[in-house]
């Protein structure tokens, strides 16, 4: 049986994980920055309080007695940002945090560390499918950080011997999303027209299920040392494909109207969205075929099945009131 300590434990991932490990029967530890609420966290998870994930994070306690690590936490991609120096911000808490947790689990005799990264470590934008074959591109300082933090664990396997295993999902939706997926759930959810029926693009997304279980295998299978995977829920969607899949789950009519692309792209720098443009315009689709191959895996979740569980996530949330912050 395994001993996981979860990083990130409290967030739109690591709930779910955690329950989802507890059904399976694995003993699991949630590593929590002492500021989050340990309520919430399912019963039978064992919480361990840590400062903010950085470069002096004492992690001996968390540690002790696991054998692998999943490793969730991190500065996460922001739309608005503040920071005087994002890319040192983004490094403080992705590279150097995730380097002393990787040193602390080689010392304290952790055999693998599953470390989620991102897509946008290869980029923004396709015109073919990326492969974890091709080089390196990322655009911001998020994908940046992301990058540097795959190099510095992979220095620390060759150092240590400790097993990683990087895992870079696409854009991920399910039940708790938040962000501007969240924001088309409600766009979509009054019925209010949208000018993207003349997109011809292809974007590859996961489902927050579909995510979690390629992490549990990542975390068990002996083929996954030393790899990096990409992965998807095998069917990739134009942006008015997606919102025609959301509308029927959600139960309302899709209404797509035509308008020129260059014309919303200069709508997009007249209004400084630029990249929220660029994105339901653009392509960027990656090929999962080594995940498939080599661990055998295959997304338990359709992309229909994803989306309507996050349709009635959605639902149950606007009838009882929430917001999301």
């Amino acid at each position: 049986m395994l001993n996981i300590l979860i990083t990130g434990a409290t967030g739109f991932v690591g709930r779910p994980l955690c329950s989802r490990l507890l059904s399976d029967g694995v003993l699991v530890r949630a590593a929590i920055w002492r500021e989050e609420p340990v309520c919430g966290l399912p019963e039978g998870i064992e919480p361990v309080l840590i400062e903010s994930v950085g470069p002096s994070t004492d992690w001996t306690p968390a540690l002790a007695g696991i054998d692998t690590v999943i490793h969730l936490a991190a500065r996460v991609h922001v739309m608005d940002e503040e920071a005087e120096d994002p890319l040192a911000a983004y490094r403080l808490v992705n590279v150097a945090g995730t380097e002393r947790l990787a040193r602390a689990a080689a010392a304290g005799g952790v055999k693998r560390f599953v470390f989620l990264s991102s897509v946008k470590v290869n980029g923004e934008e396709t015109q073919v499918r990326y492969t974890e074959q091709n080089s390196p591109a990322p655009l911001d300082p998020y994908g940046v950080s992301k990058l540097e933090a795959e190099a510095i664990l992979k220095k620390v396997a060759d150092e240590t011997g400790l097993e990683v295993v990087v895992i870079r999902p696409p854009l991920v939706y399910g039940p708790g999303v938040k962000a501007n997926f969240y924001k088309l759930l409600g766009v979509v959810a009054q019925g209010l027209p949208l000018p993207f029926s003349s997109v011809k693009n292809a974007r590859s997304l996961v489902y927050l299920g579909n995510l979690i279980d390629a992490v549990i295998l990542c975390a068990a299978h002996p083929r996954a040392a030393g790899q990096t995977f990409l992965l998807r829920d095998g069917e990739d969607l134009s942006t008015p494909e997606l919102i025609r899949k959301i509308a029927e789950a959600l139960g309302r009519p899709s209404r797509l109207f035509p308008i020129p692309l260059g014309l919303m792209r200069l709508a997009g720098i007249l209004t400084g969205k630029t990249s929220a443009v660029d994105r339901l315009l653009g392509s960027l689709a990656v090929d999962d075929s080594k995940i498939r191959k080599e661990l055998g895996w295959a997304p338990p979740f359709t992309v229909t099945e994803g989306l309507k569980a996050t349709a009635e996530w959605y639902m149950w949330r606007r009838l009882n009131g929430g917001e999301l912050t």
